[in-house]
Parts: structure tokens; C-alpha cells; sequence
């Protein structure tokens, strides 16, 4: 039996999700999809019987509108939520609002690959040219982070999103788990990949084969120790779930009437 059990996810499609461009620190509502992704996660957690007690968001409103719809569905809207810029979207830098089969044609789907999907490779940082440094940087919601606008990133890679984020996770999401609460955590592609390499002790080489679908919860079940008890599982219909993966994996493929 598990000692904890933490659902996991990373928010409905975005409006840049659907364009296939780099998003990032760029706040973005859902799309139409992803509304209804949320939608259909929520409905399906409350069929399954979840009922959370504390949910924990980044400060990006794709983030936060999804944990808002699930707990929606599943007539739980007055669990407290919890934001934290540490469970934002890895910072791309000056890759942010780019295509990226654009990019995959330019530079290549090897380094497309390796800029989205790797572990240690930090792709070029923004700088104050670029068409949203202002937009990001001037951001209220930064104003009241744990750290200065200055020591805010500008480009990372998966592992300072997993060095930014493990403080919070070990400071604030860890004591509740232990305190007995059902957490929900609705965060982005990259820090849950980030948040699963660390629980689960995915090796640096095997990280670049994780790719988490839109809208799709997770479920980690976890000893005493905070051990994984088995591999991550995702909850709903798996064809479609290998559907949503792949479909993700090609967005940083070209296209075909490109090749």
C-alpha cells in the first residue's frame, strides 16, 4: 500500500501549444482544447474518487486556469491552491515565441530535440531585444517572488528547472504530503518532467524520452521514504494518452510537406 499518493500534470493546451511555438515564461490562457482538457481531467479524477485537499500551481495562468477547471468538475473549487513561480515552464530564452518545426527545419530535429528534451543543454539566453524581455520582466507577478527580478533566469535547461524547483518541493509540497494531504499539482511539461526525474531517479540519458501530454493527470504512489512504489502512471484511456505523447514528440519534427 502507498504511504502518499500525489497526482501530477501538466495543464491543458495553450494557445501557443496549438501554434507549436516556444511559450515558456510567456502567460497564456488555454485554448479552446485545453479548456476541455481540463474539463475531462477533472471529471475523470472525480470518477476515480480523488478528493484533494491542497493544490499547488506555478504563477503562469495556464497553470492555474487548469486547476481551476478541474477542481470545477469535481465540485471541489475550495481547495486552497498555491502558486510559486519554482513550478513555472523551463525559461527557453531567446527561443521563446518560435516555431519550433520552423526551427527543426533551420537547425535541425537532432538539436531541436536536444534543446527541448535534454537534460544539461541550455539553450541562448533573452536578452533586452527580445520581442517579450519586457513583457516577462516587467511582469507583476514577479514582483513578489522569493528572489529578485534580477536573479530571475534567462534561459535554463531541465536541470536548473530541477535545481529551482527542489527547494520548493522540499520546503513546502513534501511537508504536506507527509502531513497526510492529497496533493494535486498542476505545472507544465518541464518542471513535472523535472519533478519525475527527481522522485523517480530518472537518469540524465533517460530524461530525454519523457514526454508528458497536455491535460493527461499522473498518479505517483510513494512509500514512507518518498519512493516511487512502481513507474508513473497515467490516468485515462492509454491509446489515446500514446496519441497525445506522439503528437507531442512531432512538434519538434518538420513537416511533411516541408522535408
Amino acid at each position: 500500500m502507498a504511504k502518499y499518493r500525489l497526482v501530477l500534470l501538466r495543464h491543458g493546451e495553450g494557445a501557443w501549444n496549438k501554434e507549436n511555438r516556444f511559450c515558456s515564461w510567456v502567460d497564456q490562457k488555454l485554448s479552446s482544447d485545453g479548456i476541455k482538457e481540463a474539463q475531462n481531467c477533472g471529471k475523470h479524477l472525480k470518477a476515480l474518487g480523488f478528493e484533494f485537499d491542497l493544490v499547488f500551481t506555478s504563477v503562469l495562468s495556464r497553470s492555474i486556469q487548469t486547476a481551476w477547471l478541474i477542481l470545477e468538475e469535481m465540485g471541489q473549487e475550495w481547495v486552497p491552491i498555491q502558486s510559486s513561480w519554482r513550478l513555472n515552464e523551463r525559461h527557453y530564452g531567446a527561443l521563446i515565441g518560435l516555431n519550433r518545426a520552423e526551427m527543426a527545419l533551420n537547425h535541425g530535429e537532432e538539436q531541436v530535440k536536444i534543446w527541448r528534451r535534454s537534460y544539461d543543454v541550455t539553450p541562448p539566453p533573452i536578452t533586452e531585444s527580445h520581442p517579450y524581455y519586457e513583457e516577462i520582466y516587467n511582469d507583476r507577478r514577479y514582483k513578489c517572488s522569493d528572489v529578485s527580478q534580477d536573479n530571475l533566469p534567462k534561459a535554463e535547461s531541465l536541470k536548473d528547472v530541477l535545481d529551482r524547483l527542489l527547494p520548493y518541493w522540499n520546503e513546502k509540497i513534501v511537508p504536506e504530503l507527509r502531513s497526510g494531504k492529497m496533493i494535486l499539482i498542476s505545472a507544465h511539461g518541464n518542471s513535472s518532467r523535472a519533478l519525475l526525474k527527481h522522485v523517480e531517479g530518472i537518469s540524465d540519458e533517460d530524461i530525454i524520452n519523457v514526454t508528458l501530454p497536455t491535460g493527461v493527470p499522473i498518479l505517483l504512489e510513494l512509500d514512507e521514504n518518498l519512493h516511487p512504489l512502481g513507474p508513473h502512471q497515467f490516468l485515462g484511456d492509454q491509446e489515446a494518452i500514446q496519441a497525445a505523447i506522439k503528437k507531442v514528440e512531432d512538434q519538434g519534427k518538420v513537416k511533411s510537406a516541408e522535408k
